[in-house]
């Protein structure tokens, strides 16, 4: 255990205070950790390639037909129409609602980085056409696009979140809590927003603007060919039912095959294409190819994790863990808390929340695998937990931090106190929702 504590440190303090990417900082976890622990350079090397293989052969095409849909919804317009369609149900009452639930929809398959940038002008325009403060309007999409994409699959930390705990065929019930939970802590965010909002003047004069070609988002609002909403729906929603649909077909039915995350993901890209797509066929090759671009960071740090964990496997952190955390009754509540607190510590001093998913998962694994009698609902719960973790808190060293700060206005020390509170209300409130299920379910 204390090499495990060791690697994890290391992990930190090289990501943090040498700058060293994430794929270094685990490559080199797994030597310490596996010399440490006895196994030769040829052992731990194989147990590095296998887990990357055997990881990336489980998740590895659902994050970039996750990343490819969500490509195909911003470049097309699909998530400006989302937005349009929350704005007239929720829009008039509740905006600074109305913009969080546009953030946790389509933050679900679209990067929330890109998807803040495209949305932020939608804040622009409401704001000037009602009565609410611009800040509350961003800092409520900020809380819903950090929500979703922390917690909800086909985005990439928390899908390879499940494939590290050997989850990656369960990402129907993964999905389904986390919306679940998504919506009491979405309220805490507009809360928050609304709270502290109304004092926060933003720097308008240094208000960045999107740089990608016009070809790509800028104007996309003024499109002639803008999707309508029947034709966006089905892209979003077909593959998440058909992923909720796995979890209710018994194994070994013939249908069960279209809740595969491989195949659902691949007809929602499919729809993508058919329905969005059309008036930009020449565009298809270069959009697969951004969404390929996109997830391959994300695949070669969530393969590392994979190395990670196979190697941590061929210890006996299982034994020693499973010993320290008792009989198996309080296991799984205080595997939750220990999940939280790991991601959480990685989070807030490397940045990264797919970064944090991966690693904490990668500890875990063999760790939940030595647990017996949990049902695949509360096994699913560590994912949550985790992207929990994974929220607290967002600062300076996440990237997400400056788009927010940087597209909206908002002056440093403002989102300080106004955005990082935030995000550490809203990982607080995710825990406390996923104790209150696992002692439910």
């Amino acid at each position: 255990m204390l090499l495990v504590l060791l690697a994890i440190l290391w992990i930190i303090l090289s990501t943090r205070q040498f700058n060293l990417h994430p794929v270094w900082a685990l490559l080199s976890a797994c030597f310490i950790v596996g010399l440490g622990s006895g196994q030769s350079v040829a052992e731990v090397i194989a147990a590095i390639t296998d887990g990357f293989g055997g990881l990336l052969g489980g998740i590895g095409l659902v994050i970039v037909f996750g990343a490819i849909l969500g490509v195909v919804l911003e470049r097309t317009g699909g998530a400006i129409t989302l937005a349009d369609a929350i704005l007239k149900t929720l829009g008039k009452r509740f905006p600074g609602l109305a913009m969080g639930a546009i953030g946790s929809i389509v933050s679900i398959p679209v990067f929330c980085d890109s998807a803040f940038i495209v949305l932020s002008r939608i804040n622009h325009a409401l704001a000037g056409r009602t009565k609410v403060a611009a800040p509350t309007l961003f800092l409520s999409l900020a809380g819903g696009l950090y929500l979703t994409h922390n917690m909800v699959p086909p985005t990439p930390g928390p899908v390879a979140a499940a494939g590290n705990l050997g989850l990656s065929e369960e990402l129907g019930p993964i999905i389904v809590i986390g919306l679940v939970v998504s919506v009491p802590v979405l309220l805490i965010a507009w809360w928050w927003a609304r709270r502290v909002g109304k004092n926060i003047l933003l720097d308008t004069d240094d208000v960045l603007v999107d740089s990608r070609s016009s070809e790509e988002t800028q104007g996309i609002v003024s499109q002639q060919n803008i999707p309508s909403l029947p034709r966006v729906l089905p892209v979003l929603l077909v593959p998440i039912f058909l992923l909720a649909l796995g979890t209710l077909l018994p194994k070994g039915t013939i249908w069960r095959w279209v809740a595969i995350p491989e195949i659902a993901l691949a007809i929602g890209v499919l729809l993508a294409f058919g329905l969005l797509g059309q008036p930009h066929r020449k565009q298809w090759r270069s959009w697969t190819e951004t969404g390929i671009a996109l997830a391959g960071p994300i695949l070669v740090i969530t393969g590392v994790g994979g190395s990670f964990g196979a190697v941590l496997k061929n210890t006996d952190v299982v034994t020693q863990a499973t010993d320290w955390l008792g009989s198996n009754q309080d296991q799984g509540w205080v595997m939750l808390l220990a999940a939280f607190a790991l991601a959480a510590i990685l989070k807030t001093a490397q940045g990264s929340s797919t970064s944090a998913l991966v690693v904490g998962s990668s500890v875990f694994a063999p760790l939940l695998a030595g647990l017996d009698g949990l049902s695949i609902w509360q096994q699913s719960l560590m994912v949550t937990s985790l992207g929990a973790g994974a929220m607290v808190v967002s600062h300076a060293n996440d990237s997400y931090f400056w788009v927010v700060t940087q597209f909206s206005g908002l002056k440093v020390a403002d989102a300080y106190r106004s955005y990082t509170l935030m995000t550490l209300w809203m990982g607080l409130g995710t825990l406390v929702l996923c104790l209150g299920l696992y002692w439910v379910m």
